[in-house]
């Protein structure tokens, strides 16, 4: 199985790659200066552009959350805690996910979950 890449629009590369890179993704591709660029973290893989692809909207947008599976949500969520405001989180998820999320430079959400040891009623 392959795993699922995003294509994003991104309005700074330069600014994307560190806000990623705060949160455990590491260049794989491309980089700021070449207007794409590829983050990934364990399975998960982003990659940006600087400018729209063909058939694509001219400024970022998603209607939708992305989300990363990891395995300590508590101890990321520590490591980042101030760098960015959390839009929740962490908390344990009534369908039993620990999670939190942050909005990205380009406002796209991006959430960070793991199974809880304990399922919240």
């Amino acid at each position: 199985m392959t795993p699922l890449t995003l294509s994003l629009l991104a309005k700074n590369l330069a600014a994307t790659r560190t806000f990623y890179e705060q949160l455990g993704f590491c260049l794989s591709g491309g980089d700021s200066s070449s207007g794409w660029m590829e983050l990934t973290r364990g399975g998960a893989v982003l990659q940006f552009y600087s400018e729209p692809p063909a058939g694509t909207p001219p400024t970022p947008v998603l209607s939708g959350t992305i989300y990363v599976r990891i395995d300590d949500v508590d101890a990321l969520a520590r490591s980042v805690d101030g760098q960015a405001p959390f839009e929740w989180g962490p908390e344990t998820m009534d369908y039993g996910m620990r999670e939190f999320a942050l909005r990205d430079p380009d406002g796209y959400l991006i959430a960070f979950a793991a199974p809880s040891k304990r399922r919240v009623h």
